[in-house]
């Protein structure tokens, strides 16, 4: 039995490291003053000082135009790991509003036109006297789920982001499979990516390259979620997060933020130099933890234990080596089991079930929300980087990046 769950994680992480071995993988969408690192095109320059936390003084910063209070976008995000991640939205004249899922692995923007058992509400086209239709069809399939629509154009405004209205490609969804899920509370998806990734091509330009061009707005945007197990939050403080357009807050991390270099422009593509398991690295014997079904690793079944009992002892930390904006140096991103064990809830009275939060791809090894659950991420497209920060909203101990000299 031994020897069976050592096979079991050997060849999980077997097919990661199959798939980065040539070095890369994809980073795909959710209060400490200090010395920040910041793209050089965002000067952050001080608004207004308030008192903080022990009377201590808090610096709060918009983008270098004053465009944007980033304050004001702090929050700005719902949702929980299970079901993602989303902001709200006011599409079309007159306005609709309608929670739009965040997703840095896609590049469409697309909102239900039509009624589906799984959503409360969906974008009307007929009742805005804005929307734009193109004639054009797409469809886009992502690792779980599809949908497919009509391209137009409309008018999108933020609440709690950038103080200007948009004029954006929108899809229209009106076919769906597996996209929606039961208990969600989004109806739309914002693909947060380069042009490259967009469907049907390359000229549907991303919601947020309409954003920059229009707003004037730096090419830079920044996540915290706080949906995780490691969560400091507690059931007064719901999960939730932040959507930063135009720069980072550095209100949202703790220490320092570690950039690496953006290698291709579709996915957020950087470079790996290292995976270890359990502080030993892939070319080494697998970690031995606790004996599951292959149904546990393949995301097809769940694992469970008495209510109260945790299970993050039975599973390895997981640390992921990034080359550093300075090319002889490195640093660690750790990825706790309480971020890639994630809890499901309303199962059943008696037990806490968990599933396996990570899977492998195709084109690589893909850093989604279970990674950045425990990181402040900087997606700085300016500067061709991506910046990873120990999250404010994360709990004690969560491990974070951490400087070492390349071999």
């Amino acid at each position: 039995m031994a020897h069976r769950r050592h096979a079991l994680l050997c060849l999980f992480f077997f097919r990661l490291c199959f798939d980065i071995c040539d070095g890369h993988f994809a980073v795909p969408l959710k209060i400490y003053l200090g010395k920040f690192n910041f793209s050089r095109d965002v000067d952050l320059t001080p608004l207004q000082q308030t008192p903080g936390v022990g009377g201590k003084l808090l610096s709060l910063a918009s983008d270098p135009a004053g465009i944007v209070n980033f304050l004001d976008m702090i929050n700005n995000l719902e949702g929980d790991s299970g079901r993602g991640y989303y902001i709200e939205m006011s599409i079309g004249t007159p306005a609709q509003k309608l929670n739009i899922l965040v997703d840095t692995g896609s590049s469409n923007f697309a909102v239900a036109s039509t009624p589906h058992p799984f959503i409360t509400h969906y974008f009307n086209t007929s009742l805005s006297t804005t929307y734009q239709p193109t004639g054009r069809t797409v469809a886009v399939r992502y690792t779980q789920g599809n949908w497919e629509g009509g391209l137009g154009i409309d008018r999108v405004s933020i609440p709690k982001g950038p103080n200007q209205t948009i004029v954006i490609n929108i899809a229209a969804i009106s076919a769906s499979e597996g996209f929606y899920l039961p208990g969600v509370n989004w109806q739309g998806i914002l693909g947060m990516a380069y042009p490259l990734l967009a469907r049907p091509d390359s000229s549907v330009e991303p919601f947020f390259n309409s954003v920059v061009r229009q707003t004037g707005i730096p090419d830079i945007f920044s996540l915290q979620m706080c949906g995780a197990g490691v969560s400091a939050g507690g059931a007064t403080d719901p999960p939730g997060g932040s959507l930063i357009m135009g720069g980072a807050e550095p209100t949202l991390y703790r220490g320092v933020m570690w950039y690496t270099p953006i290698k291709e422009e579709w996915y957020y593509q950087v470079e790996v130099l290292k995976l270890e398991v359990g502080e030993q690295g892939l070319n080494l014997d697998c970690s031995e933890i606790q004996d599951f079904s292959s149904g546990f690793w393949e995301g097809t079944k769940l694992a469970c234990w008495m209510k109260g009992e945790t299970p993050w002892r039975f599973f390895p930390k997981i640390s992921i080596y990034l080359r550093a904006s300075n090319t002889s140096e490195s640093f660690r991103i750790t990825i706790l089991p309480q971020l890639y064990i994630q809890p499901i809830t309303d199962v059943d009275s008696t037990l806490d079930c968990f599933r396996f939060g990570v899977s492998s791809s195709a084109n690589g090894l893909v850093i989604g929300a279970t990674v950045m659950e425990g990181f402040y991420v900087v997606f700085d497209r300016a500067q061709k980087r991506v910046g990873f920060a120990v999250s404010s909203c994360a709990g004690e101990g969560v491990g974070g990046p951490c400087t070492r000299q390349r071999a």
